[in-house]
């Protein structure tokens, strides 16, 4: 108890927000033991993602108290190890959830109050307006690949509150380092010490600080310039459009609404047909349960209802940061085919691939390059194979594939494009992190085009399946809240490295192991991918082409499991992936149902 009531004294001493304030105080007079441990005895962890987490008081939450002490550790990080940062300078936006805005202000204060200058947005943006701002300022003058003029605005920094998809009780604070990417290892671990020791919250005025001169609004000038980069994707000049087709969109009542317009109108597109009840900001979420497209029909149920009325075959959303998009298409039976990541993925290389050819045919292929996450499908290698240009695979996470991507541009090739089959995509070199605002108006293109040359979509995909293989995967995943269990469950299927040689009637050929370092496919057996003992991942590889993947989510109490299986017969391919997730899910996960929760439509 007394440790317990040594911290709420802490929380209480340190917490200026009264609402907060009030539930640990209420807590503390009911004597509410487990859930002032739940609250008080563990931080919320500061990570590759930053913070993520529920919006309540206590140590382990995202509140006033948490981001003021983030942003003081980071502040310091910072100072210590960009050289010239305080004019450099941090940017800081937000989303449309609850505290967002107050978050934002926190966090800009603190870093104001140590002589910082700061670009604070003025309104909710996306979260690729925070990426953009510091990306094209620090590397334009030295980047050969980028047709960029050099920005006014040059900030070393960028903060994003936002919990992207997460259920509407939760928030974030996303950080991006001075290459335009999400921080990394050992950038992550060294913020967090900095917050451990900075946890007793500055002295300082927010209002005051915020009315300075060293905080300035950056909305019109990186509207400006994010426009007129992205422009350069359109390529209405160089192909017909079927621009009779109504398109509908949704922001999943995110920021994406009025950014999205605009995107359309730099492509010279017609005005897309919004779903009314989801184009305006609401922090409620009040017509989702889970404000994520990737969950498929359930989620786009609204948006299928407006299509059918205004008679549109094709449906874009954004996450309610915008920094994601999903796709649905109707199909000639009339029904809805929902695209995966993956198959996005692969006809969004398809049209940059063919697009930079159409652009540039003398630069050898080679000099080209796209990247994929380990758990996407395996046919953007092949694809890249076949065509020549390099492909890269990196771990999950766009921390992992913006650094990729900014290693080989560094090197000198033409990055073309990057996805993680959690429909995150990043076409172009504008920002290094995923985009859904950009990304909208270029698939929109790509639909338009091939409706023009009367196919759909989903017969573009098939085209490029019968032109490299049937690549088809099925991905899913279960609840497993307690992370504990969690180690516990991987721990199981490793079985101290005597991994098994088989999954019922299919032979495992190879093994990969991201967490411990191991992968059979190498003589040292050592893994070539970077390794995080923090993040669970094992992957067999199967003697038939099959490939299945078992990782625990990095933002999301959820067990993941990616499954592919690759080959010239659709039929075959189909019927023998349906056969190896029903045994990946036998071995591997059946015998701890119990300490899993499928999902509600399972």
């Amino acid at each position: 108890m007394s440790n317990i009531k040594e911290l709420a004294e802490s929380w209480l001493k340190w917490d200026k927000n009264a609402e907060t304030r009030k539930e640990i105080q209420s807590l503390l007079e009911s004597d509410n033991q487990s859930e002032l441990k739940s609250r008080l005895e563990q931080r919320i962890a500061f990570g590759t993602a930053g913070l993520r987490g529920p919006m309540k008081a206590g140590f382990s939450c995202m509140n006033d108290l948490t981001v003021i002490q983030a942003s003081q550790g980071l502040c310091i990080y910072v100072e210590q190890t960009l050289s010239n940062s305080k004019n450099s300078g941090i940017v800081v936006g937000y989303d449309g959830r609850h505290h967002s805005k107050e978050f934002a202000r926190l966090t800009a204060a603190t870093f104001a109050s140590r002589g910082f200058k700061v670009y604070l947005f003025s309104k909710i943006v996306p979260t690729p307006y925070v990426v953009i701002l510091y990306l094209i300022s620090n590397y334009m003058d030295c980047y050969v690949h980028q047709a960029f003029a050099v920005p006014e605005l040059k900030a070393s920094v960028g903060v994003m509150i936002t919990a992207s998809h997460n259920p509407k009780d939760d928030n974030g604070y996303k950080v991006y380092w001075d290459n335009g990417c999400q921080i990394n290892t050992p950038h992550d671990i060294r913020i967090a010490m900095q917050i451990d020791l900075n946890l007793e919250p500055w002295n300082i005025d927010v209002n005051e600080l915020l009315n300075g001169s060293l905080v300035s609004d950056p909305l019109d000038t990186i509207t400006k310039s994010y426009f007129g980069k992205i422009a350069k994707y359109s390529v209405k000049n160089e192909v017909k459009l079927a621009t009779s087709e109504k398109i509908v969109y949704t922001a999943m009542h995110g920021v994406g609404g009025e950014y999205a317009k605009m995107a359309f109108e730099t492509f010279g597109l017609p005005a897309f047909i919004p779903v009314d009840q989801q184009i305006q900001p609401d922090p409620e979420f009040p017509t989702v349960a889970f404000p994520n497209p990737e969950e498929g029909k359930g989620a786009l149920k609204l948006s299928i209802e407006t299509a059918e009325r205004n008679n549109s075959r094709l449906i874009l959303a954004n996450d309610p940061d915008a920094d994601r998009l999903a796709v649905a298409e109707r199909q000639p039976d009339g029904q809805w085919k929902v695209f995966n990541g993956n198959e996005i993925g692969v006809l969004f290389a398809d049209w940059a691939w063919q697009n930079a050819r159409r652009a540039d045919s003398t630069t050898p292929a080679e000099r080209f390059c796209m990247i994929n996450t380990a758990v996407s499908s395996s046919m953007l290698k092949t694809m890249a194979n076949k065509d020549g240009y390099r492909h890269e695979e990196c771990l999950t996470g766009f921390k992992w594939v913006g650094n990729k991507a900014r290693e080989l541009m560094d090197k000198g090739y033409n990055f073309l494009f990057a996805y993680e089959e959690a429909i995150g995509f990043m076409y172009g070199d504008v920002s290094l992190d995923k985009d859904g605002v950009r990304c909208a108006p270029i698939f929109a293109e790509l639909a338009l085009t091939c409706y023009q040359a009367g196919k759909s979509c989903q017969d573009h995909l098939e085209e490029l399946y019968k032109r490299y293989g049937y690549h088809i995967s099925k991905n899913r995943y279960f609840f497993c809240y307690d992370p504990k269990k969690m180690v516990a469950i991987f721990d199981k299927i490793r079985n101290y490295g005597q991994f098994p040689t088989n999954c019922g009637d299919f032979y495992i050929t190879r093994v990969r192991d991201l967490t411990v370092g191991y992968d059979s496919g190498y003589p040292d057996h050592k893994a070539r991918l970077p390794v995080s003992s923090s993040t669970q991942m094992i992957t067999f590889y199967f003697e038939n082409g099959g490939i299945a993947t078992l990782r625990g989510s990095g933002t999301e109490p959820k067990l993941k499991y990616y499954v592919e299986m690759i080959g010239s017969d659709r039929q075959l391919v189909e019927s023998t992936l349906s056969q190896l997730v029903e045994q990946v899910i036998n071995q591997f996960l059946r015998p701890v149902e119990n300490e899993l929760t499928p999902p509600k439509d399972d």
